[in-house]
């Protein structure tokens, strides 16, 4: 999921970009190596995630370009103001806390399911902390959740401008959706080609390869 939304993201040279529940710090690693952003913070709640990042950070040799904040994505407006960014980017909960939950205080479900955060909170508070009119959200999710995603953007005046839907194959539905919103922009979508993950069982197709920078 990370690897596909570092390539379906766009930031450009110089920008700040922020990762709103980054966990071991993946996102900000992969863009940092992808694109020419000028500066990347991951937010994370939990202890033990933060430390992972910032070892891998460490272990990457990126401590100038990266910094993980311990902290609650429901206060990040609070946590950052005044700064502004210029894109923020998640890899959110998918699951509504209701959905087959097991153990509300284990890692992986807090990572799954929206306990400590909901998806009206990750919208509200990058509607806080984007810049006004240039300001770019990127998200991946779950196409079940898609109406709801929609509306909420537009609550938050997070206009949806592209969208691509992930197949796992090409004969079966999508199971991802990946979602670029601007803060203040007009109301005009675009709707990309799919992408699809897999030839056949165990084989990646293409496009995927090149995603993953393996072109063979």
């Amino acid at each position: 999921d990370a690897v596909m939304l570092s390539d379906f993201a766009r930031v450009k040279p110089g920008e700040k970009v922020l990762d709103l529940g980054t966990g071991t710090g993946i996102l900000p690693i992969l863009l940092s190596a992808k694109t020419r952003g000028e500066h990347f913070i991951g937010l994370e709640i939990q202890k033990e995630s933060a430390d992972m990042a910032r070892r891998s950070i460490e272990w990457n040799h990126l401590q100038e370009k990266i910094e993980i904040v311990q902290g609650d994505i429901k206060e990040a407006a609070a946590l950052f103001k005044p700064t502004f960014f210029d894109v923020i980017v998640t890899n959110p909960p998918y699951m509504l806390n209701q959905h087959g939950l097991q153990n509300p205080g284990d890692a992986k479900a807090i990572a799954r399911h929206e306990i400590l955060c909901t998806l009206d909170d990750i919208l509200r508070e990058s509607k806080q902390l984007l810049a006004d009119g240039k300001g770019r959200f990127y998200m991946i999710h779950k196409p079940f959740r898609l109406a709801e995603i929609m509306g909420l953007m537009m609550q938050y005046k997070l206009e949806p401008k592209r969208m691509r839907l992930v197949y796992p194959y090409v004969d079966r539905e999508p199971n991802m959706v990946l979602i670029e919103g601007l803060l203040g922009g007009n109301s005009r979508i675009t709707v990309e080609k799919p992408l699809i993950v897999y030839e056949k069982p165990g084989v990646y197709t293409q496009e995927i390869r090149e995603i993953y920078g393996d072109g063979r």
